[in-house]
């Protein structure tokens, strides 16, 4: 073999490990954790930084590595048909096809890409400096690449290089919570967390608040005395007022300040104006969403609002406690009221009450019942039935079999609900 050879030889395994270098970093800096490098960047880590850099101007980024990688690709391909040329004659054409083929796909393409898979954020640290080097060279003709490109594809209506709308960063990040697996309990319960924190700008206070019908309200035409008595008597620290009509909200009393004028009084209620102690009331309307009730709740720095529909009559109240309910699961402590809850049955069905909210059951069973049309399970019965069911009824929606328990007037109490089983889920989903 001439020393000739011998250099073409070389050149061709050089070219391949430039190639393996393209194709390995490709994966490498595509594949690796965006938030893990935001928080080596933030700690002052440049090669993390430099990820970032690369990433933010991504065109660039894979428009210089397929053009570095095809040109030594096809470098490679060329000397070696030129040797194989030189020693097999015609056939070499061949024999050049078949070994680069599989030098390239071995060597350059799998190899390099499932070490970079498995190490992603390694692997991007570590070519994160030389590659920034090579687009900042290759600039000016992957530029005019991209330019031709987009030339092309105009015409047909083709727009390259838009931007990612929230909706569809927000879906990669439901994806990736979906993904939080694990053995641990904490885990399902952080799951269900992040959902949720998703979920504020989508629900309103409609879907969460106490309905007025649960609601303690007091008459301010009532005796002081009468007022403070019931007061005492309500687990709540904060009470709406009224005057002559529910509908009517004039003040909202707040426990501790009646008790500190009550201690200043000698506890004598002669003479004591309960509307003078009362708080102004603080109306929403029932559209508004969680997390603008949540910056609204710090802005005023209050913890209680009163929930109104379109015509101004009254539907319930929402307080802080509630939104932040809905984050991080029932927070419950020594004053509140024990309510009926979901009850698991031998046979794998759950005994719920129809008032139970759609959003606490799929989060803490894991269900996925639809809430966009209604709030409540027996909302859900009534909205798919489209009549107010009888005991003993049964009705099959989304893979649940529900069944009408007890109903009181035309109100739905209570609901043995039985879940699909899993064959029928996975048929379902498929």
């Amino acid at each position: 073999m001439t020393i000739e050879l011998v250099i073409a030889v070389g050149a061709i395994v050089v070219l391949l490990l430039i190639s393996s270098f393209f194709s390995g970093s490709e994966t490498a800096l595509t594949a690796a954790s965006l938030p893990r490098l935001h928080q080596l960047a933030k700690q002052g880590n440049k090669r993390a930084k430099s990820v970032l850099d690369l990433y933010a101007r991504k065109d660039r980024l894979i428009g210089a590595i397929l053009l570095g990688n095809n040109l030594v690709n096809i470098l490679a391909s060329s000397l070696a048909t030129y040797v194989l040329l030189l020693l097999f004659g015609d056939a070499g054409v061949a024999y050049a096809t078949m070994a680069m083929t599989l030098l390239i796909v071995v060597f350059a393409e799998v190899l390099p890409k499932t070490y970079a898979i498995g190490n992603a954020d390694r692997a991007a640290l570590v070519v994160a400096p030389p590659v920034r080097v090579i687009v900042t060279l290759l600039a000016p003709i992957t530029y005019t690449i991209q330019w031709f490109v987009r030339a092309t594809v105009k015409p047909f209506g083709i727009q390259l290089g838009e931007e990612i709308s929230i909706d569809h960063r927000e879906e990669e990040l439901r994806g990736a919570i979906d993904l939080h697996e694990g053995p641990d309990p904490d885990i399902r319960h952080e799951r269900q967390m992040l959902r949720s924190i998703l979920d504020l700008d989508d629900v309103e206070v409609e879907e969460i608040m106490v309905h007025r019908r649960n609601v303690t309200l007091i008459d301010i035409a009532e005796p002081a005395g009468a007022i403070v008595e019931q007061a005492l008597a309500s687990p709540y620290t904060r009470i709406p007022l009224y005057r002559d009509d529910p509908d009517n909200i004039v003040g909202v009393l707040h426990a501790k300040a009646l008790l500190r004028e009550l201690h200043a009084r000698g506890g004598q209620t002669e003479d004591l104006d309960i509307l003078m102690l009362a708080a102004k009331p603080w109306f929403i309307p029932e559209t508004t969403t969680l997390l603008d009730q949540l910056q609204a709740f710090r802005t005023r720095r209050e913890h209680f609002a009163i929930v109104i529909d379109e015509y101004g009559a009254v539907m319930g109240i929402v307080t802080l406690e509630d939104i932040l309910e809905e984050i991080v699961g029932s927070i419950e402590d020594e004053h509140d009221v024990a309510v009926s809850g979901v009850r698991r049955q031998p046979n794998g069905s759950y005994v719920i009450p129809g008032t139970a909210t759609l959003r606490d059951l799929n989060r803490e069973l894991e269900w996925n019942l639809p809430d966009d049309n209604a709030v409540t399970l027996a909302g859900l019965i009534l909205n798919e039935a489209r009549r107010i069911p009888e005991p003993g009824q049964v009705f099959t929606f989304y893979g649940f079999r529900f069944e009408i328990m007890r109903r009181q007037r035309n109100q739905i109490s209570s609901v043995r609900v039985n879940p699909p089983q899993p064959e029928e889920s996975e048929a379902t989903s498929t």
